[in-house]
């Protein structure tokens, strides 16, 4: 096993990280957005607000996108199994 090998596998698995991240990383990034619009509006600034929709978007996105999340996870550790002969060599 090489380092380029190597450097393919840990690149491939940082992409995965991202793609299982972002899901959850964007709907809880754009539901702090709209509550922050809300508190600038308001003139409420009550740092827990923002808690309770944060975590039911949460909840949503990982209903949502769980079983894509799943999907993307198992077929790269397939993937993998299935490269192990070929990476010892």
């Amino acid at each position: 096993m090489g380092p380029e090998q190597v450097l393919d596998v840990g690149r491939d698995a940082l992409w995965l990280a991202v793609l299982l991240a972002a899901p959850l990383l964007l709907s809880a990034l754009a539901i702090g957005l709209l509550i922050g619009i809300f508190q600038a509006a308001t003139q409420i600034q009550e740092m827990t607000l923002s808690f309770i929709p944060k975590l039911i978007a949460l909840v949503a996105a990982l209903f949502i996108a769980g079983p894509w999340m799943l999907q993307v996870a198992i077929s790269f550790a397939r993937r993998l199994y299935g490269d192990i002969p070929g990476l010892l060599g």
